[in-house]
């Protein structure tokens, strides 16, 4: 009786199911790398003032028309600026970043940074504490 391990049809099963194992794994660190880069951060989207409206509505309505709904956008804003700039924050993915960047009215979208004037337990010069 010939050996069943030694079969070219049980070769052939057993190279399926590793290259089916491999590309499940593949896909699952393709599936994360894209959950990484729709990851939302904070950005900050500079609009043209609007004029006749309300600039919160407008923001609302802007943001709205991306997220698919005014609640949405009203959810995900974090801040409206209206005084020295026109704009606001939220939270946003990289393709809503993108869609956001087609609207009419929008002037320019960039990630929020924050800056720090001094390190960590730094000290004012002069010895002064």
């Amino acid at each position: 009786m010939r050996n069943i391990l030694s079969s070219p049809l049980v070769h052939l099963l057993l190279l399926s199911l590793v290259l089916a194992l491999m590309a499940e794994e593949r896909g699952a660190t393709s599936a994360s790398e894209i959950e990484k880069k729709e990851e939302a951060t904070v950005h900050i989207v500079y609009v043209d003032r609007p004029e006749g409206a309300d600039p919160e509505e407008f923001h609302i309505r802007t943001l709205g028309s991306v997220l698919g709904s005014e609640e949405a956008a009203k959810g995900a804003v974090l801040y409206h600026y209206k005084s020295a700039a026109s704009g606001f924050s939220a939270k946003l993915t990289p393709s809503q970043v993108e869609e956001l960047k087609k609207q009419p009215g929008v002037l320019q979208i960039v990630p929020s940074q924050t800056y720090q004037l001094h390190g960590p337990g730094a000290r004012p010069r002069g010895g002064a504490v």
